[in-house]
């Protein structure tokens, strides 16, 4: 039977977008190149999964799947309120805090308006910004850090949003104290800053900023926190934003119900419990970093500081060893499309993960190197 066209009209700015590319799972790695014993350093996961508590508090939440779950996320906004010191007002959550990022896009973006961001930082800014008709004002950044400054010198009349990813994404890297204060200063009133802190629970540096000072001063700031990183709950997709509660109101207009399933909302109060877990993650992956580096620098490979559970590698072509790994089971980051094509972006994994990461590479340059002698 004859295929017919469709003939649908699709608005241009949605015509032009390039989807987001997920980071390839190893079950699809395996079933391609027949491997097994695959690691995946990719898609900045908890390589430690989730508490303990939070996986019981989900299987005690299985048996009333047939209920559609709490859509005011009432007893999570109560646990996050005396955990973060917050009223629950001022509190929203989503599916992932990815959800909370296009939230506020189609409430507060309109056509033609304007939201400015780094060039890279995290991919669904600009996704989500086009989609909706608006434009991306992309300032590049600076020693692969977000130039505030640059950033406040774009803001025109047409601003509506300002995202500023901190550690940001894919670099790691953050922007401190003083220099967030000196941009706050400069922002118009009217403009909101969305402070998107997915990974905030990894930084150790005493510069990082305290963005929910913003919030508490009534300023126009919404901070972004997941359960998906330190929280290893990738998997169930449930984030929050802290924000002024007149504008939860508006967010919470356009907010679909149900948006946070009952499993999710159950293991994200059992996880924020579980501060031991949550220290035990951390430390993996300050330990994980000191040796990878260490390592990496005996093999002569550049890494960009971070404060985050992943950073860049130089690779000089970062597509071909980003191929090289996939072939040996180890899946890592090509940053070609961030416009990054010389370095590849790494995860921290286990202590095993990593060392098997450090042995892969080790294995390719030896290779390589040999290829290039016998030339």
């Amino acid at each position: 039977m004859a295929s017919k066209v469709l003939n649908i009209e699709v608005p241009g700015e949605i015509r032009s977008l390039s989807p987001y590319p997920p980071g390839k799972p190893i079950e699809e790695l395996e079933r391609e190149l027949g491997l097994k014993g695959s690691i995946k350093l990719a898609s900045n996961e908890n390589p430690l999964g989730p508490s303990k508590k939070a996986v019981s508090a989900v299987k005690n939440a299985l048996k009333n799947l047939n209920r559609y779950p709490d859509g005011s996320c009432f007893y999570l906004k109560e646990r996050l309120s005396r955990f973060l010191g917050f009223s629950p007002d001022s509190l929203v959550t989503g599916n992932g805090s990815n959800e909370i990022i296009e939230l506020l896009v189609r409430t507060f973006l309109g056509r033609g308006d304007e939201a400015v961001m780094g060039e890279p930082s995290f991919a669904v800014y600009p996704l989500a910004v086009q989609a909706a008709g608006g434009r991306p004002i992309r300032v590049p950044l600076k020693d692969f850090t977000l130039d505030l400054e640059g950033m406040a010198e774009r803001v025109s009349p047409r601003t509506r949003l300002i995202f500023i990813a901190n550690p940001n994404n894919p670099t790691g890297t953050i922007v401190k104290k003083g220099e967030l204060e000196r941009f706050m200063d400069r922002v118009p009133t009217g403009v909101i800053v969305c402070m998107d802190e997915a990974y905030r629970e990894f930084a150790t540096s005493p510069d990082f900023p305290d963005s929910l000072g913003y919030v508490r001063e009534g300023r126009a700031v919404i901070v972004l926190r997941t359960f998906s990183k330190i929280y290893g709950l990738a998997g169930l997709r449930v984030g929050y934003g802290v924000t002024q509660p007149v504008l939860v109101d508006f967010l919470n207009r356009v907010r679909q119900p149900f948006n946070v399933n009952s499993l999710a909302q159950a293991a994200a109060i059992a996880a924020l419990d579980d501060t031991g877990h949550v220290e035990k993650v951390r430390k993996n992956n300050i330990l994980g970093l000191k040796y990878l580096f260490a390592e990496l620098k005996k093999l002569g490979c550049g890494c960009v500081p971070t404060e985050a559970n992943f950073f860049l590698m130089q690779a000089g072509d970062g597509e071909a060893l980003y191929n090289a790994l996939l072939k040996q089971g180890v899946i890592v980051r090509p940053l070609k499309s961030y416009g990054l094509g010389e370095y590849i972006r790494v995860t921290v994994g286990t202590p095993k993960e990593n060392r098997r990461f450090i042995e892969t590479l080790r294995s390719i340059k030896n290779k390589n190197q040999e290829g290039a002698g016998e030339r």
